[in-house]
Order: C-alpha cells, then structure tokens, then sequence
C-alpha cells in the first residue's frame, strides 16, 4: 500500500490561535489604543476639603446649642437670622471655628455634647424649664446631672407620672415630637369606675374629639397583684397630642385618677424609682436615632 506522504493534505487540528511551534499568537485587544490616539489620562478626583480641627459646621452647632434641628438651622441661616463674631452669615456649610461667637435673637449661643436623661416623673411637678408662679418644675429634679443646658422632651402635665425625657440635641428633641414619627408610648390608667369590654371596643376603632378622630393601638386590663382590675387598664398609642389620654377616657364618661406613662420610645422604668434619674446608654440614643 502506497502511503500518502503528502502533509500538505492533511488537516491542521491545531488549537485557534496557536502556531505550529506551539506558540500562542498574538491577537490584537479589540480596544487596543491607536498609535496615533493620544494617552488619556484617569480623571482626578477632587480633593476632599480639610477643615481646621474643632470646626464645626454651623447647622450642626445650632442644632448642638438646642435651638432646633439641624434642617430648621438651614432655614434660620439662609433668611439672614443667625451672626457668627458680629457678622450675619447665609453661607451654607460655613464652619465656626473653635472661639467663634454665634448669636441668635440677640443670645449667644453654647454648642455642647449631646446629652441625654431619663426621668421618672413625680406629681405635682409640671414640664418646663421656668415658671413665673414659681411652682415645682421638673428642672428642679434634673438639678446637677450635667453642666449642658438640657430641656424636656414633649410633656407631662403636673398630675401625671412616669417617662420623660430630657436632652440639650435639638435635632432629635424635634423628631421625637414630630407627629410624623408617631413615638411608641404605654401608660397606666387607673378610672373611677371598671371599664366595660364596650368601650375598650371604641377606643380601639376611634373616638370623635374637639380636634378629629382619635384611637388607641391597643388596650388591655392590667394586674394589680395576683387579680384583674377592670379600673386599671394599660393604653398603647403613637399619638402626641395633648392630654390624649385623660381626653379619650373623658369622652366615654370616665374620671382618671392616676396617669402613669411606663414606656417611651423603646425606654423603660426599669430600676428606676419615682423622681429619679439615670443617663442614657450609647445603645439607647443609637436606637432613639434611628426612629
């Protein structure tokens, strides 16, 4: 048999893109650069603006001095409302610088540390920070718990007992009362008579008051000791209106004698005696912010 020599006839099975050396060829990259293109460059970032340490933008100062929140701090700037050393200033994002003096209203203002406080409020104390009758405030049970100019959170009014929180940071006193956030709060109720299944019903679908329809998210009887005490109901609502509770009881003929809010915000009076007070933990404030 004649064997075929002839290699020009056989079939080349080489791999594509590689030579009969066994090299790989070179292919040209589908976005090679032109010779003639010229080199670009990757464009720079700009530099991050380095402020002097201690500055403080002034928004934030404001809002750090407890006057309001950081976006109502804008507002004052821009209308012209606010001087830094003697001199208005509208410019957004201006830093005031450690020694620099800010005044609003003709007042100059202090930027301090955050600070917060829990309060166990007592009777017969009302929620302010002055009163010209000199009657008992609740500033004076916060009497040396820090050298910051700190206010109370919402309100109690003078009979009722229980939370109340207190902060010098304007920007979450704010959102915390903003009726937007809807504050997660529990009281104790205690009546003159025993609440029927009725009008627990009502409370929860809504009842008509001066000011629209109110309702509570939940209502249940609460024990005293080891028995059931249909005078003393426990209310969990999100509203901020005032005096929502004794209002709601008084329009299905009820009389509140003893009003205890027992949960705020996530916070509660655990180890906590009336007319006491204890500092928040960093895990409570962080919780409070993300609100």
């Amino acid at each position: 048999m004649k064997r075929n020599d002839d290699r020009k006839d056989r079939k080349d099975f080489r791999p594509r893109g590689q030579q009969a050396n066994g090299r790989s060829e070179r292919r040209p990259a589908a976005a090679a650069r032109r010779d003639d293109e010229p080199r670009r460059r990757p464009a720079r970032q700009a530099p991050k603006t380095k402020h002097p340490e201690g500055a403080m933008r002034l928004n934030k100062y404001i809002a750090h001095a407890g006057i309001c929140s950081r976006r109502e701090a804008d507002e004052l700037i821009a209308a012209g409302s606010v001087k830094v050393n003697g001199r208005v200033v509208t410019e957004m994002g201006y830093q005031v610088m450690p020694g620099d003096q800010v005044s609003y209203g003709g007042e100059t203002l202090r930027s301090e540390r955050p600070r917060y406080f829990l309060l166990n409020k007592p009777k017969g104390f009302i929620t302010t920070t002055d009163d010209p009758q000199d009657r008992h405030t609740v500033m004076m049970l916060m009497d040396g718990c820090c050298s910051e100019r700190i206010y109370p959170v919402g309100r109690l009014d003078r009979a009722t007992t229980g939370l109340l929180l207190f902060t010098n940071d304007g920007e979450l006193a704010k959102k915390l009362t903003h009726p937007s956030t809807q504050v997660y709060k529990i009281y104790q109720v205690e009546l003159n008579k025993p609440v029927t299944r009725e009008d627990m019903k009502k409370l929860l679908e809504g009842v008509e008051l001066e000011d629209g329809p109110m309702k509570v998210d939940d209502i249940q009887y609460a024990a005293v000791g080891k028995t059931i005490d249909k005078r003393v109901v426990g209310v969990e609502l999100h509203s901020g209106r005032n005096r929502i509770v004794r209002r709601l009881f008084e329009a299905l003929g009820y009389e509140v004698h003893k009003l205890d809010r027992t949960v705020f915000a996530g916070l509660t009076k655990k180890d906590l005696p009336r007319g006491r007070w204890r500092e928040l933990t960093e895990k409570e404030v962080s919780f409070l912010k993300m609100i």
